[in-house]
């Protein structure tokens, strides 16, 4: 399918599609502050996500080329995860959410 087609030639929507689900922006945090960090440590970190729904948010980031996922052949054997230079491209608007949120928290928001 082509771009134009698929997203009628809006980049936010591209952006959206990309980025949609609850926790990739949150899992995309963790990697960022965490380099390296593997799977369990990161379902710890993220609870309660289910263990199925972080392996899949993991794969779609991996497929969108923003996190690199490297297995070591190693007994055990363990996987680690990083941001891609693409991944990294979206710090600055982790942290311009993480600053929104430290400064409005405490508002309501009704």
């Amino acid at each position: 399918m082509d771009y134009n087609d698929k997203f009628g030639n809006c980049y936010l929507r591209y952006t959206i599609s990309v980025m949609e689900g609850k926790w990739k922006w949150i899992i995309l945090w963790k990697i960022h502050t965490c380099p390296g960090i593997r799977f369990n440590k990161l379902h710890s970190e993220l609870a309660p996500i289910a263990h199925r729904t972080l392996s899949d948010q993991l794969k779609q980031l991996e497929e969108s080329s923003l996190i690199h996922r490297e297995q070591f052949q190693e007994i055990p054997p363990h996987v680690e995860y990083s941001l891609t230079p693409k991944g990294l491209s979206l710090v600055p608007i982790l942290e311009m959410m993480y600053q929104w949120g430290e400064i409005n928290s405490g508002e309501s928001l009704l």
